[in-house]
């Protein structure tokens, strides 16, 4: 395996520059539903900004969502573009966040970029990728 083609990992602080939540169901019981979209600042290994757009089922003791999120600027210095598909769960204080890049969906000097996403930290994204 080449050096370009190595995985490896990141860590990327970022600020919420924008959030607007939407309820498109609150019945009487159970979770209500919503819609999120959120536009994110990131520094430090990426440099760029975030448009994410999010479900979520929020419940008084446990939710989950499902988002797609694209990222646009620069990552360990190449410029482009990629989208992750984020999934996480809350049950009570235990909380899990997952993601992937999506296939292919890399841009510019990010084309052929692959790998996972997580979020174990408040507003740090750590991502895991090869290219």
């Amino acid at each position: 395996m080449s050096d370009q083609h190595k995985e490896r990992a990141v860590e990327a602080r970022f600020e919420i520059v924008e959030f607007d939540e939407t309820v498109y169901e609150e019945p009487a019981e159970g979770p209500k539903l919503t819609r999120v979209a959120i536009k994110k600042r990131y520094e430090g290994t990426i440099e760029g900004t975030g448009v994410t757009h999010v479900l979520t089922a929020q419940g008084s003791a446990g939710g989950g969502y499902v988002a797609s999120e694209r990222i646009e600027g620069t990552l360990d210095g190449r410029q482009g573009t990629f989208v992750i598909q984020h999934h996480g769960l809350a049950d009570g204080d235990a909380q899990t966040s997952d993601g992937r890049i999506v296939p292919n969906s890399g841009t510019g000097e990010l084309a052929g970029i692959s790998g996972r996403a997580m979020e174990r930290e408040f507003k740090v994204l750590t991502l895991v990728y090869t290219l």
